[in-house]
């Protein structure tokens, strides 16, 4: 099956150039195809599988992908999608974020041997000179074209405006199209629905300057079924960053999915066969339960390696409890079929000292302490909404002292609504 066909049965497209010369180029194995990411944060985030796992499956039709970081993009920063110009980054900090994308970008990437390529358009943007730019580069674009473009026109249309140095960014990323033609004889550039403007000038940049013919794919903004945005949680992103999403909560999220979104997301942010995802139309009760099990187990996988999501599902166990798995429910999927054991090591834990119960802490501080909630005056709300527990009793007052004598061997666990665990372990410091 062509790689164009699996991305389209399976829910990524939204849009195309040129569709019946894109499926012949990627009839064809070892073709290059690339996709930016902007490092404006230390960690990608799970708004970002779509792009990743796009990826994924262009390399495992045998095409070449390439990761282009931007961080040489990443100095002006992309107005597209964007109500205001954002903040401007250090050098230094834009080099430490490349840096720790590329490394997550490597557990659903093979970049051994050349089957895939990380770039960096530092490499041809930072030394560009401006004259010589504008010549050989600056002279194919229309700015009355430019101005018409979505990303242009919201932002000439607000308040704040759109400063001079954003207007350059659709020029630089065209460029970075051309340069990855040049280099790689890469044809096809792919990216979030709010990049069809830019992907289309640098569509038109190569026809233009290389006389030849270059495609742009665009993918679906992806939405839950009660219409909010995919990745989006009340504790804010969920990253792929272990140190920021740990394991554990990054299984979680995926086990609290809605049930008329499990077939998707299958599909979207697993490998598993679309005929086996198609067969779980009519599940209910315990079975779409452990069709969410196995959908937290696969992406756990995917982002934190197997062990990692074997964790994850043991600590989860621990707490809620596990059942064997039903072995003709997603029959492809690598999770065990044995209900999983019961420990709670995976789960999220903190090291406090024992003199920081000595006069008791309130309750409130402890649950922002340990991330369960953003803020104090987060913890307020959640406690008083009565949906915090410390080792499995309700909270009553924001202010309950939580003393030493709480502790059992040496550990205490906070909940946060429902399913949302942490555990505290005193130290003797």
């Amino acid at each position: 099956m062509n790689v164009l066909t699996t991305l389209q049965q399976r829910g990524f497209i939204e849009d195309q150039t040129h569709t019946e010369e894109l499926e012949t180029y990627l009839s064809q194995t070892g073709q290059h195809c690339y996709i930016g990411f902007d490092p404006t944060a230390a960690s990608l985030h799970v708004g970002h599988l779509i792009p990743i796992m796009a990826l994924a499956h262009m390399q495992r039709a045998g095409h070449v992908p390439i990761a282009l970081v931007g961080g040489g993009t990443g100095r002006i920063g992309d107005p597209s999608g964007k109500t205001e110009m954002r903040q401007m980054m250090t050098l230094e900090t834009i080099d430490d974020n490349v840096a720790a994308i590329k490394a997550q970008l490597s557990h659903f990437l093979d970049f051994s041997d050349g089957n895939a390529i990380l770039a960096n358009n530092a490499d041809w943007l930072a030394g560009l000179e401006y004259i010589p730019f504008l010549r050989d580069v600056g002279r194919f674009f229309s700015v009355n074209k430019m101005i018409k473009a979505e990303a242009y026109k919201n932002r000439i249309n607000s308040d704040q405006g759109l400063s001079f140095i954003e207007f350059n960014y659709m020029l630089l990323q065209a460029f970075d199209f051309l340069k990855l033609s040049e280099n790689h004889n890469c044809l096809l550039q792919m990216g979030g629905s709010d990049q069809w403007g830019n992907i289309l000038a640098g569509v038109d940049l190569i026809r233009k300057s290389q006389r030849k013919t270059a495609f742009g794919m665009t993918f679906k903004l992806i939405t839950k079924s009660d219409g909010t945005k995919m990745g989006k949680t009340a504790g804010g992103a969920v990253w792929l960053d272990a140190e920021k999403t740990s394991p554990y909560d990054y299984f979680q999220f995926w086990i609290n999915t809605q049930d008329p979104d499990v077939a998707k997301f299958l599909a979207l942010f697993t490998f598993i066969p679309l005929e086996e995802i198609q067969a779980l139309d009519n599940l209910t009760g315990a079975q779409i339960n452990q069709a969410k099990e196995i959908l937290a187990f696969e992406a756990t996988c995917l982002a934190h390696g197997r062990e990692e999501a074997l964790k994850a599902r043991t600590a989860a166990a621990a707490l809620f409890g596990s059942r064997a798995m039903d072995p003709s429910l997603l029959p492809s999927s690598t999770i065990p079929r044995e209900a999983a054991g019961q420990t709670e090591a995976a789960m999220p834990t903190t090291e406090m000292a024992l003199g920081d119960f000595a006069d008791g802490l309130p309750a409130y501080q402890l649950f922002q302490k340990t991330g369960l909630c953003k803020s104090a005056g987060d913890a307020r709300r959640l406690i008083s909404q009565g949906g915090a527990y410390i080792n499995g009793e309700g909270v009553t007052t924001f202010d309950q002292s939580v003393l030493a004598d709480a502790f059992k061997d040496g550990e205490l666990t906070l909940r946060a609504g429902k399913k949302r665990y942490h555990k505290i372990q005193l130290s003797d410091v």
